[in-house]
């Protein structure tokens, strides 16, 4: 509708005039209007019926038309009355009350088209809409959030009749400005509400006007602007009520000063008012945000001694608090607990508790609360089953995931890209690609289109597995579907060339996003980065930076580190250690990769001074070395023959959790099998640097004992690993140990011993270890045991060696009873 549409009409001097009936609404009046009604809606030929009747009745149809609007419901009905009588041969025009009569109607029916086209008519024809009837079009239109074509009726009625519209008309018209966030419009309206009544200032205004405008207040954070606003119109049509206090409590907790909000809740109960359950909701919400369960405690009690029941949402929010607090959650028995106070979990509670049992890893307690919550009638939705569906893809159980979305549509809540998503991501992270395109024909087949995200996710997949062939098909595939590829589907097909050593193709691909005039963003420039650096084309790479930086994408981490890992492969520590310095300069913080580089770069040289000391300094800005860190440093040192070095910070990854692997491995036993270099690591020829190290410790006493340098670094590993708590790598490498060739030995058992009884399982040892000692074996694996016991915290006791001492002497009463048995034969 033109904002110049009522413009033309000249205004009315009269203040709000009466919409009552044009025409005296006598009995016989009313009875022929209502029978008008009825023939409109049960005669199919309804236009020579009502001519005849009227015409009986000598009442011209224009006369009546505006209680003809007023008394029929359906607009369809009206619409055709009103073009009937405005195209009858000789027909009078309608007046102004007709019009508005019919305006009412469709208004109140929602026919917004119909409504400009009366608007229009009535201008042409120079018609003024009454108040009443503008008053229920601004209602109609704030109330179908169409708060534009609102304000501009509104508007008319202020300079056709000098009057704000109703204070319904008005409420409507603030509270859908509030809600689209238009707060500043919406206090210019209330402010005109006041300033512009009628004289009568309690119809100008009311309580729910003012609480509108503080919610909307509240919702930009205008708290005391909103607490303000209330004390300025107390008692002038505002009364405020416990409505008003909740608003303020509420605004308080949003803007998380939960003080604030309490005071006010105190200063509520000393004015008399009873709190009700919104103002608790409200407040227990604030508490929520800053974790203060004992205070939410003491709220739910006064709650309950008041006898007022807690309502769904706020054990929601609560529970939603103690899940993201960190605090111990025991599902069944909060559910529990909301039942017996008589509150039952709805969906949102038990999408909480999957969600959260399935991210601990519960998985057979999140598909008993799934069965629990179909069982009581709820309705599974997708936030149910999501977190269920990705729990089974982590753990590779891909045929239940597949199974939970054949439930979902069984039971009518038909998966959507988000669901199959999830799925394809979690079988393309675990190498199943084909599956995972098998997936997406399914999703297909049943009419839900796979999104740029699963596209990029499946062509990834295809990418590291070198199938470059059926990812560019699949691209094709893609824009055949006219899903439009985004700069990370872009990013992931160069990549896909750079892995096919491809990067002719790959730099074609990125000149063409280029062209394009598509953003490649920074991981696009990474990506073709990592490219140069893999061919050793470090000009290039650097170039492509500088590049990136025209175009203001700046550089982030992995940006720097891939080149500087590049100069270190290319053997150019300079280079290296030159893109560190501007990576510095430019204030982006290197990272573990960053760091990893150089020392890869230092170890390259044989500088293991300078590898330690980036190593210092990558711990002093408070960087965890990773397990590559550890593993390059150790098979540096154990190359040039520091194996106390090597084995000291092997230690060191163990006490800092970091889980080792075989490259780790590999490094310290073939750096301790060299005899002439174990020779030194004796129990003799130990400096007081080393008396604390057990791997060196275990290994010089191995060594002197008669055992190989290789099985004694292999049973080295293991001890440090078991007694640092990490049996079950140390149960894998036992097991590798055994396929290549290494016969698991007395310290061997000794050691997985120890690390069963730590992990305090020394009752069940007997199915985690195995034992095929002979009674010798035995002997030795007591003397390494008690060995071991030495290296344990202060106040640990194991049953490890008493566990060893009794298979002695069970063997020892074995013997005894077979040399007694033959004795008897003889």
């Amino acid at each position: 509708m033109s904002r110049n549409l009522l413009s033309h009409i000249k205004p009315r001097h009269n203040p709000k005039p009466n919409s009552s009936s044009y025409f005296p609404c006598k009995p016989h009046i009313k009875r022929l209007v209502n029978e008008v009604c009825e023939i409109l809606r049960t005669h199919h030929q309804w236009e020579e019926t009502i001519e005849t009747h009227l015409s009986e009745e000598e009442i011209v149809p224009s006369d009546i038309a505006h209680l003809v609007f007023a008394s029929i419901r359906d607009a369809e009905f009206g619409l055709k009355f009103f073009d009937w009588v405005t195209h009858r041969p000789y027909g009078c025009s309608l007046d102004g009350y007709a019009y508005s009569s019919l305006l009412k109607l469709l208004a109140k029916s929602g026919v917004f088209s119909e409504v400009e086209t009366v608007l229009e008519s009535m201008k042409v024809e120079d018609k003024l809409p009454t108040w009443d009837a503008l008053d229920a079009v601004i209602r109609a239109y704030s109330d179908s959030g169409l708060v534009d074509k609102a304000l501009e009726i509104y508007r008319n009625v202020l300079s056709l009749y000098n009057l704000v519209p109703s204070i319904f008309a008005c409420n409507s018209l603030l509270n859908v400005l509030v809600n689209q966030g238009r707060i500043d419009i919406a206090h210019k309206v209330y402010d005109e509400m006041v300033s512009r009544g009628d004289g009568s200032e309690n119809v100008s205004v009311d309580n729910y006007s003012t609480c509108i405008m503080v919610r909307g207040l509240c919702k930009e954070g205008k708290v005391e602007e909103g607490r303000k606003l209330i004390e300025d119109r107390w008692g002038k049509g505002c009364i405020p009520n416990i409505v008003f206090y909740n608003t303020l409590i509420d605004g308080y907790c949003q803007k998380c000063d939960i003080e604030g909000a309490y005071g006010l809740f105190k200063e509520l109960k000393l004015k008399g008012f009873l709190p009700a359950v919104e103002t608790y909701g409200a407040l227990i919400n604030g508490f929520c945000k800053g974790g203060n369960f004992e205070a939410i405690d003491r709220l739910l009690a006064e709650m309950n001694a008041r006898g007022l029941k807690v309502n769904v949402r706020v054990y929601n929010n609560v529970l939603d608090a103690r899940y993201r607090h960190g605090c111990v959650v025991m599902a069944a028995k909060f559910l529990r607990r909301m039942i017996d106070n008589g509150c039952e979990p709805d969906i949102v509670t038990y999408n909480t508790v999957i969600y959260h049992s399935c991210t601990d890893g519960k998985v057979k307690e999140a598909e008993q609360l799934l069965e629990q919550a179909t069982r009581k009638g709820l309705i599974p939705n997708k936030l149910t089953f999501t977190p269920l569906l990705q729990v089974y893809c982590r753990k590779g159980e891909f045929v239940r995931a597949s199974e939970l979305l054949i439930k979902m549509t069984e039971r009518g809540d038909n998966p959507d890209v988000i669901s199959y998503g999830v799925l394809v991501h979690g079988l393309v992270a675990a190498g199943e690609v084909d599956v995972a395109l098998a997936i997406r024909d399914k999703m297909v087949k049943r009419g839900v289109l796979p999104d740029a995200g699963i596209y990029n996710v499946l062509i990834n997949g295809l990418c590291k597995t070198e199938r470059l062939s059926t990812a560019k098909q699949l691209f094709a595939e893609m824009l055949d579907q006219n899903v439009m590829p985004d700069a990370f589907v872009y990013a992931t097909l160069v990549d896909g060339f750079i892995r096919n050593g491809d990067l002719y193709e790959a730099r074609k691909l990125f000149e063409l996003i280029t062209e394009m005039g598509m953003d490649p963003g920074v991981v696009g420039y990474n990506t073709v980065i990592k490219g140069y650096c893999k061919f050793g084309m470090m000009m290039d790479a650097v170039s492509c930076m500088k590049t990136m930086m025209k175009m203001r994408i700046y550089p982030d981490e992995f940006t720097y580190s891939t080149i500087i890992d590049g100069y270190v492969k290319q053997h150019d520590l300079d280079g290296a250690l030159r893109i560190f310095c501007q990576m510095v300069k430019r204030k982006c913080k290197p990272n573990v990769v960053t760091y990893t580089s150089l020392i890869n770069g230092f170890c390259r040289k044989g500088d293991s001074h300078g590898a330690e000391k980036v190593f210092g300094e990558m711990q002093s800005r408070g960087l965890v070395p990773n397990v590559v860190t550890y593993s390059i440093l150790i098979g540096s040192f154990c190359k040039e023959g520091k194996l106390s070095k090597g084995a000291s910070f092997f230690e060191q990854m163990l006490t800092r959790k970091c889980i080792p692997n075989d490259v780790t491995f590999h490094y310290l036993i073939n750096g301790f099998s060299n005899i002439e270099q174990c020779m030194n690591h004796k129990p003799g020829n130990q400096s007081c640097e080393h008396e604390a190290s057990i791997f060196l410790n275990i290994f010089g006493i191995m060594i002197s004992d008669g055992w190989v340098p290789r099985i004694a670094a292999y049973s080295s590993i293991l001890v440090c690993l078991s007694l640092y708590g990490m049996l079950k790598i140390a149960l894998q490498l036992s097991d590798k140990m055994v396929s290549k060739g290494c016969i698991s030995d007395s310290v061997v058992f000794a050691a997985l011993l120890h690390g069963v009884c730590l992990e305090g399982r020394s009752k069940e040892w007997k199915s985690i270890v195995s034992c095929n000692l002979n009674e010798q074996e035995l002997h030795i694996a007591v003397k390494y045991s008690l060995i071991l016991d030495q290296y344990l915290p202060k106040g640990v006791e194991l049953e490890a060696s008493q566990i060893l001492q009794t298979l002695v002497e069970d063997y020892r009463s074995h013997d005894k009873e077979i040399s007694d048995l033959k004795v008897s034969a003889k």
